[in-house]
């Protein structure tokens, strides 16, 4: 990823997935499904997602039992 992505807090999907330790096509299918978090659209079709979305959207599903 570039320097300029990076400092933005922007990952790439290859970077959450492995993050999440889930293939892309679990991400594709939850996105489909609307339980994956927020994602920003390139104009050339590339998926970024912030930092600060993917944190929030794991702080969403903590499970506090």
């Amino acid at each position: 990823m570039t320097t300029a992505l990076r400092s933005r807090g922007l990952l790439t999907l290859a970077e959450a997935c492995e993050e999440l330790k889930i293939s892309r096509s679990t991400f594709y299918d939850w996105r489909q499904k609307r339980r994956a978090p927020r994602c920003i659209k390139l104009p050339n079709g590339d998926l970024r997602i912030r930092r600060s979305e993917l944190d929030h959207w794991l702080d969403d599903r903590e499970d506090g039992a």
